[in-house]
């Protein structure tokens, strides 16, 4: 492969993650106030469940399914190519989309669960993705081809939430509909932009003769847990997913009950804090690696992160607006860290199956915390967006106590590299 065929698939990855992440956030500003603000119907009020438990329970199927989905889809293309099976998941994401406005349409919560956990499932794609960049190398540096996938995955959150908070006039049902077609473009763009190289050529005949199921017990992304020197970055980023999803999924429902946000006004918040993640993803992500290293970075940027969301509940409407710029910033410091460090120490183990298990733990982590959050904003949305600060700050002590065993497998894989 060439260097210009590299950045080809490079800027074609990163709009197809764009497109892809603009059809998942599209939906998000527009959950909290259909549940909590709309006229009361079947779906909004099951069985007379109260309604944040209702989004509680709506917020945690997504990545329930996306659970499901990342642990075998990064394994699953490592064995059968990333061509097809990002074609073949991002064609189940667009009928997901399709579903979920119809279970709108006709007020079925119990089809609303259904339809978007099909839709977590496919989506379990994005570690394909994240493979595609990292397996750039040595053509365009790992670090550097990853952050730009990011930058363009926050382009995505950027324009979905815009989007949805302005496309809810025409309905909800609607925004849902337009989430699909963002990723039937994303299908034509792989279609026609990637190549179809299948990497079940390169595997000895007993691998290639695995039965599908059983490929997906023995492959799925959650056996790499055994690797005991994956530990401490295992319970680091489940610790700061915990926090980090605490936020994502509940600074709507804090917005809406503090001050009586409507959609508009939640995707304006959300343009603060996308910018900020493009703009350090894109300019400053490649230059502080390359300055501290992984380890480092991501206890400074976990640190930084806890003591802005732990300010956060506590601002005005006009602070919140400029304080969602520097929790960017940080997110996007921390976050791109994480697939970095995967990539270069643990990619021997199967680029798709590293990004899949980075992609489950953020996903069971989304499960729990929305489980949770669900009932405590009840009683107050800020317990829980505090909740996340506290669990950032514990991700980042933990760290912190196994920076020197990190380091030193860090070393000595460098050195085993070396010539």
């Amino acid at each position: 492969m060439t260097k210009q065929k590299s950045i080809i698939i490079l800027i074609s990855v990163m709009l197809i993650s764009m497109l892809g992440t603009a059809g998942i956030a599209l939906p998000y500003p527009v959950l909290a106030p259909y549940f909590l603000d709309s006229p009361v119907n079947e779906l909004t009020h099951f069985m007379d469940i109260h309604p944040k438990v209702l989004l509680g329970i709506s917020l945690a199927i997504y990545p329930l399914g996306l659970l499901f989905g990342s642990m075998f889809i990064g394994a699953l293309s490592d064995h059968y190519g990333r061509r097809y099976i990002l074609l073949t998941t991002l064609f189940g994401s667009v009928i997901g989309y399709l579903l979920t406005a119809l279970a709108i349409v006709y007020s079925s919560f119990p089809g609303f669960l259904l339809a978007r956990f099909l839709t977590g499932v496919c989506e379990g794609n994005i570690s394909v993705a994240r493979a595609i960049a990292a397996e750039l190398h040595p053509h365009i540096d790992t670090t550097r081809a990853i952050s730009m996938v990011y930058a363009s995955t926050y382009t995505g959150w950027l324009i979905g939430p815009v989007m949805g908070g302005y496309l809810m006039v025409f309905g909800v049902a609607e925004v849902f509909a337009f989430a699909a077609i963002g990723l039937a473009l994303a299908w034509i763009m792989v279609y026609f932009v990637i190549e179809n190289k299948n990497t079940i050529e390169s595997k000895d005949n007993k691998t290639a003769e695995i039965p599908f199921w059983q490929l997906i017990r023995q492959h799925n992304s959650l056996t790499l847990i055994k690797h005991k020197e994956l530990m401490p970055i295992f319970w680091f980023y489940f610790l700061y997913s915990m926090g980090l999803n605490a936020f994502y999924d509940f600074y709507p429902v804090w917005f809406v009950d503090e001050y009586q946000a409507d959609s508009k006004t939640i995707a304006n918040a959300t343009v603060m804090l996308t910018i900020a993640m493009i703009f350090i993803s894109s300019f400053v992500v490649t230059k502080i690696n390359r300055l501290y290293g992984e380890i480092k970075v991501m206890i400074a940027g976990s640190l930084i992160l806890t003591l802005l969301l732990a300010l956060q509940p506590f601002m005005s409407l006009s602070q919140t607006y400029t304080i969602f710029i520097f929790i960017g910033g940080s997110i996007a410091i921390a976050n791109s860290m994480i697939p970095i460090y995967l990539s270069k120490y643990f990619g021997h183990l199967g680029q798709g199956k590293v990004m899949g298990l980075q992609v489950s733990i953020f996903c069971i982590t989304n499960v729990i915390i929305a489980i949770i959050g669900g009932p405590l904003t009840i009683l107050n949305s800020k317990v829980i967006l505090l909740l996340g600060a506290l669990f950032i700050g514990s991700s980042s002590l933990l760290m912190f106590y196994h920076r020197n065993g990190q380091n030193q497998m860090i070393k000595l894989k460098n050195q085993s590299s070396c010539p």
